[in-house]
């Protein structure tokens, strides 16, 4: 059975689509099946990252849950569009390319019970190793139900006081919801902190590993969020790290 991992963070600005993006060429980069979820219906965005143009797309993951579609009929193979050859393969199923349609889906309202079984259904048709949901941001309705589904969490955050008050309240939830693998992951981190130090920090308030300080680099803000940075600066430190990450995120426990 393929392992569900999904990516949140309390607010947004936290780096949190960029980070799945990266995690997922990761994880197809070390040759296995991945897929990601764009589910955030109210700022989809991952699907500029892969390379996908609004205009191939017919069905998306709203369209799925709003039961217009089958779940087969929203996955778009992203493996060739990178730029490097990848030994794995990485599939995208998008959220909606075309904003327009955003707030009629979000006044029409879909069936969340079709969540678990969309996701169900896409580990075993095509045969995945790690399913990635990109969250909506915040905690709500579109939060907690891939977080209640997950076998494990990577949360975002920065190190300021805003996120660290709502961080606490999506840890207390994850350890309600006897999530089995949960790490953090402090990003875009300026040079005056000292990344140990913040470790330690964040560990201590949160009594959860902090799987990355991921410091802030002009080169990776000038990709403009339009290129996975794991790909094009594969030696770069936050790399690393981040290969780091998708290690500790299929490691068993918490």
């Amino acid at each position: 059975m393929g392992r569900i991992i999904s990516v949140l963070s309390f607010r947004r600005g936290t780096g949190k689509t960029s980070t799945a993006a990266n995690l997922a060429a990761v994880f197809a980069s070390e040759g296995r099946r991945v897929a990601v979820v764009d589910g955030d219906v109210e700022s989809p965005a991952i699907h500029i990252l892969f390379g996908l143009d609004p205009d191939e797309v017919t069905w998306t993951f709203s369209d799925y849950l709003a039961g217009r579609c089958a779940i087969a009929d929203t996955v778009y193979d992203v493996t060739d569009r990178l730029g490097t050859r990848l030994p794995g393969s990485l599939f995208l199923i998008p959220a909606t390319t075309h904003y327009g349609k955003v707030g009629r889906e979000l006044r029409d309202g879909y069936d969340v019970n079709r969540f678990h079984s969309g996701v169900a259904d896409l580990i075993v048709g095509f045969a995945l190793e790690v399913l990635l949901i990109d969250t909506h941001a915040g905690l709500d309705a579109a939060t907690l139900y891939p977080l209640a589904m997950s076998d494990a969490l990577a949360i975002l955050l920065h190190p300021d006081q805003q996120d660290f008050q709502g961080t606490g309240l999506l840890v207390d939830l994850a350890r309600e919801l006897q999530v089995p693998r949960m790490v953090l992951i402090v990003n875009e981190v300026p040079e005056a902190f000292e990344p140990n130090a913040l470790k330690a920090q964040v560990e201590r308030t949160f009594h959860c590993d902090v799987a990355a300080v991921l410091p802030y680099a002009d080169e990776i803000m000038a990709l403009g969020s339009a290129r996975i940075f794991v790909l094009e600066l594969p030696q770069h430190p936050a790399s690393a790290l981040l290969r780091d990450v998708a290690a500790k995120l299929l490691q068993l426990g918490s």
